[in-house]
Parts: C-alpha cells; structure tokens; sequence
C-alpha cells in the first residue's frame, strides 16, 4: 500500500468551514486514528516544523499584517515550544523575511504601546537560510525561550 498525505496551511484570519461531522485537533491529541495515518500525520507535522528552521513558511499560517507576538503564537504553536520574540523579531528582520509597514495596532483597553504591525516581504516559499536551526530550549535555560542559531 502506498499512502500519500497533503499538507494544507491555513492562515490564522481564515475559518475554513469543515463538514459537520468533522473537527479539529491538535496533532498531540488525536482521537485513534486508522492504520498509520498517526505517524503520517506526525511526520507532516514534524516536516512543517522543518520547514519553519530555514523558509518563510510561516507567510501561509498568518494574516497579510501581523504583530511580533501573532507570529511568535504562530511559531510557538508549530515549533511545539517557546520563542523568544526579541530574538525571533530581531534575526526575521536581519534576514529580511519580514518588514515593519507604517501601521500600529491600538493598545488593548489593558494599556499598553500600540504594536508595530509586520509583513513577509515575499509571501512565496523560499528558502531563507539552508545553515539556521531553532534550537528547543535547554533544561538548565534561564528564560526557557528557545533561541536562534546558526550551525557552523
């Protein structure tokens, strides 16, 4: 038997209507699934997680415009631990993935700076650096964000 699986992105503004019988799950909590389709879809999920250490892949998952900390819960989430923003804002800008825009969102009634809203500057997959991994945070890591890095 030859299975073949298909990965969809879809961004955090869209809500793409599923049948009724069908729902959404977290890929860390499937109900029993038949045959192997589990490792299938554990493996597409760790192939996006690839993907999101040397592309821009993560254009498909948010909006046209976004805050920093929409795309560190973007990254979060597909990465399967935490982000530091500061470091994933500063390497995605030294890289050039992304582009500060002239808005600002208003501060939420909580307070607050108005958030600086951000766009891939190619929103079409490309690799952006074959060498960079993301790192998951140490046990002994003081802040427990995972960090950028480079292999040498």
């Amino acid at each position: 038997m030859v299975a073949t699986a298909y990965i969809a992105l879809v961004s955090t503004d869209v809500n793409p209507r599923v049948p009724e019988d069908t729902a959404w799950y977290s890929v860390d909590e499937l109900p029993v699934t038949a045959f192997d389709h589990a490792s299938i879809i554990r493996s597409g999920r760790d192939r996006l997680r690839a993907k999101f250490t040397y592309t821009n892949v993560a254009f498909a998952l948010v909006p046209e415009t976004f805050t920093i900390a929409e795309l560190r819960i973007v990254y979060e989430s597909c990465l399967g631990h935490a982000v530091s923003s500061t470091n994933q804002q500063r390497v995605l800008l030294r890289r050039t993935i992304i582009e500060s825009t002239s808005s600002v969102v208003s501060p939420s009634s909580s307070g607050g700076r108005p958030a600086t809203l951000y766009r891939f500057r190619d929103r079409a997959l490309q690799v952006t650096d074959p060498f960079a991994v993301f790192r998951p945070p140490t046990p002994d890591a003081d802040n427990g964000s995972a960090r950028f890095s480079r292999r040498k």
